[in-house]
């Protein structure tokens, strides 16, 4: 055994990525083979979280099962509901809606995406929309559910799906799993960090009882502040706010709705955008703006009059400076979660972000000599992801044909990345997509926004025009009957639910577990990089299934 192995990991801050970071930790390094490394999350009872990453992407699923949660209690505990995608409305144009599903359209032909012998065949007219050919989208307008089924490519598993769930319920299912595995909740406030004199990593936090905390690794999830990261090491912040102007939000939940749609939606605004996250007990809403282009009144009488149920509370605010630490792991100290940067939550990625950074860590875990290479690669990483992110976000703000706000005229003639352009224009130019980060979102991500958003390809692969296109237009009108027929005969996901997860009511029995994973997969399998699961928050279906 490596006598230099870590003996301790403090964690600051709960929430969704104090408790997700020490979950894993804990199951991997109380219970393994070898001396045990013991785990300590110092939460304080006076700072609140922020919890409004109540929707997710398909890897949450994996994350999950690779702790051997049962899906179905996860759901009752955390009244969660499923997610097929994302409808976008008043986006590119007002009075326009299309649909960011999770999976294809359809599976490759000749080695070809299936979209781009539909854009072929459109040309030559009668094809409906691409949409149709994307079983998540299809299921998503029937309000339609059920998992994916059987082992052969298919209709009925040509998808995925994430969930929508309440953060905080989350992050306490977590909490009870992680310190049910031997991680220790310590309550109290940091007031100091204590650094080593000779190398300037942290020796210990004082809390504000007078209570000391040594640890030989600490991971800052404590927010905005980066208490750790930023406050005690000063890792340095990069400021996005020129690509991403919102600088603020709302939050407020409202009453459940009647229909409890299985998908996320966003809702395009005069100075910004607004979300709607549908769980099973209330309706998750939120206004991201700009404070230049509006001011907080009327951002919040705009989420109001844009509810559909009544309001449970007064909105909630928050002010945030889109960005990245310029370095998320410094000495001893990884940063996750809020404290190594914000994305506004426009593609659900915030809980990837915290996902991811926890796999990094597992996949770079260092010993008690912290070689500094292991810190350069989970950098590099990170701001790879980070920026990857960043560059798919701005597409939905760049490529808009409003003209009817300041803000939309304002992102419309904002500057984006070299990168980014590069990606817009070869689509715009031949209808390929480049993928810049293996590990973000894939091609029928970038295919749904980018067509969604109106940037319509001038040509296609000239290699596809060697198909026979009546061929081609039968293979095109079996697979969207298989859809169709495939998700008639689906039940409503809020029939689905109340059969599979809905919490019981005090006293009852708990329902059978009908939905339960097998067993998970090896211990160092544990974060999304399994077979069966996107590496990213791209929405793509299983590996299997492209």
């Amino acid at each position: 055994m490596n006598d230099r192995s870590l003996r301790k990991i403090v964690i600051i801050g709960g929430g969704t990525a104090g408790w997700m970071a020490a979950a894993p930790l804990a199951r991997m390094l109380r219970n393994g083979a070898g001396a045990p490394c013991e785990i300590v999350l110092v939460e304080s009872p006076d700072i609140g979280t922020i919890g409004v990453g109540e929707a997710t992407l398909p890897p949450i699923r994996a994350y999950n099962r690779s702790l051997g949660i049962d899906e179905a209690d996860f759901m009752r505990r955390t009244q969660a509901s499923f997610k097929l995608g994302i409808e976008f409305r008043d986006w590119g144009r007002l009075g326009h809606r299309f649909f960011h599903g999770f999976g294809d359209f359809g599976p490759p032909i000749d080695k070809r995406s299936s979209f781009m012998h539909w854009l072929r065949l459109s040309r030559g007219g009668e094809m409906a929309s691409y949409e149709d050919w994307s079983t998540a989208t299809v299921m998503a307008r029937a309000n339609r559910f059920t998992p994916p089924q059987g082992d052969v490519p298919s209709a009925a598993n040509g998808y995925t799906y994430a969930y929508h769930f309440d953060a905080s319920l989350y992050a306490a299912y977590l909490r009870e799993y992680a310190t049910r595995h031997g991680a220790r909740r310590v309550e109290g406030t940091v007031v100091d960090v204590r650094l080593r004199a000779g190398d300037g990593f942290i020796e210990s936090l004082r809390l504000s009882d007078g209570r000391r905390v040594d640890g030989d690794l600490f991971i800052d999830c404590s927010g905005f502040r980066g208490l750790l990261i930023e406050g005690a090491l000063h890792a340095g912040y990069e400021d996005w706010s020129d690509l991403l102007p919102c600088d603020s939000a709302l939050a407020v939940p409202s009453a459940r709705a009647g229909a409890l749609t299985p998908y996320t939606m966003s809702t395009a605004k005069a100075a910004g955008w607004q979300w709607r996250i549908p769980l099973q007990h209330r309706t998750g809403n939120g206004h991201v703006y700009c404070s230049g282009f509006t001011s907080d009144d009327e951002a919040a009488r705009t989420l109001l009059e844009g509810l559909d149920t009544p309001p449970l509370a007064d909105p909630r605010p928050l002010r945030f400076t889109t960005g990245r630490r310029r370095k998320a792991w410094l000495r001893n100290c990884v940063a996750l979660g809020l404290a190594a940067g914000f994305v506004e939550p426009l593609e659900s990625t915030s809980i990837q972000l915290i996902m991811d950074g926890v796999g990094r860590l597992v996949e770079n875990f260092p010993d008690r000599d912290f070689a500094p290479h292991l810190a350069d690669e989970y950098n590099r990483r990170v701001a790879l992801q980070y920026e990857s992110i960043r560059d798919f976000i701005v597409m939905h703000y760049k490529l808009t044909a409003r003209d009817d706000s300041a803000f939309w005229r304002h992102c419309a003639a904002m500057p984006v990345p070299d990168s980014l352009r590069h990606q817009i224009e070869l689509f715009r130019s031949s209808g390929r997509v480049a993928i810049l980060d293996r590990d973000g979102f894939a091609e029928p991500s970038f295919i749904s926004i980018l067509f969604g958003l109106g940037v319509e390809p001038r040509s296609w692969d000239p290699f596809i025009d060697r198909i026979d296109e009546q061929a081609l237009r039968a293979h095109f009108a079996r697979l969207h009957g298989a859809i169709a027929g495939t998700v008639a005969g689906m039940p409503d996901h809020a029939d689905y639910i109340d059969r599979h997860a809905r919490p019981e009511a005090p006293g009852t029995a708990a329902a059978p577990q009908r939905m339960s994973y097998t067993a998970p997969p090896r211990e160092m399998e544990l974060l999304p990089r399994s077979a069966d699961s996107p590496v990213a928050g791209d929405g793509r279906p299983p590996r299997a299934h492209r």
